[in-house]
């Protein structure tokens, strides 16, 4: 009787302490990334406003795909992770509500598996390089070779697939995403690994004629075809030049953003 009654009770602490993520939408996905990148990088101003958090969703710069999110599409988006369990509500100085993410709870994640995740929920399919730049503005990660256990910990909890085989220019992505949308992310990393593909040159109709063994050419043999791995690093690089080029206007829109609020704040200060 007291071995059953331990067996529950370790099933319901099991059960209590679970992971509850669940597939969410685009919304709410850059919701939730919104909470907890800001939460890390400007603590000051969090928990967040309905109208900071959508000023989050909206900006221009570490975002992919833009987005243009009304409040009461953000306020729809936090009905359903407060639902899920993913966001709570907080009362702030005044009588205007703030939010507070739970995703340590929700996904089962410590601080920096969290700023692995929250960057792609922001940004989606990335390359492992690419996912450490941009997670360690939020938590320390020194390298890739830092970041591959982390990594290797997210999949085993089912929350990060990995699209290519691992090695240089490996893609990876979140698991949060809905049945539809992850076919469509196959479907296009299919579409453009057969454009770079080449294509098999063609058999020949009869197998040619035996002949006296010949001396060794000096001529190099053809080297095979790429492989998968080879075809996906072409892909990331191509992807890696364009992320920057697109970083890189971001960074002046964003600069250019700054410069013209402290303009205004000198303006009323005067």
């Amino acid at each position: 009787m007291s071995e059953s009654l331990t067996r529950t009770e370790v099933d319901s602490e099991a059960t209590e302490t679970a992971p509850k993520w669940k597939p969410v939408s685009r919304a709410l996905r850059r919701v939730l990334g919104v909470l907890v990148e800001k939460a890390k990088t400007t603590p000051d101003a969090y928990p967040m406003t309905l109208n900071a958090l959508t000023n989050g969703c909206n900006q221009k710069s570490n975002r992919e795909p833009k987005m243009n999110l009304e409040p009461h599409q953000v306020e729809d988006a936090l009905d359903e992770l407060r639902h899920f369990g993913a966001v709570v509500e907080v009362q702030g100085g005044g009588r205007v509500a703030k939010y507070r993410h739970m995703m340590y709870e929700w996904l089962g994640v410590d601080k920096v598996e969290a700023a692995v995740m929250t960057e792609l929920l922001l940004r989606g399919t990335q390359t492992v390089g690419e996912l450490r730049g941009r997670a360690a503005r939020m938590d320390p990660i020194a390298d890739v070779a830092a970041l591959r256990p982390m990594i290797q910990s997210l999949m085993t909890k089912g929350l990060v697939i990995s699209l290519t085989a691992e090695g240089r220019g490996q893609l990876v992505t979140h698991a949060l995403y809905l049945p539809e949308e992850f076919e469509k992310i196959k479907q296009s990393l299919s579409a453009e690994i057969s454009t770079v593909t080449p294509s098999a040159p063609p058999a020949p109709s009869a197998p040619p004629a035996p002949s006296a063994p010949s001396a060794p050419s000096a001529t190099p043999t053809a080297s095979a075809s790429p492989t998968l791995t080879t075809n996906t690093e072409k892909i990331s690089d191509s992807a890696e030049i364009g992320e920057l080029r697109r970083e890189l206007d971001e960074l002046k829109s964003e600069v250019a953003r700054l410069k013209n609020e402290v303009s205004d704040l000198w303006s009323n200060l005067r």
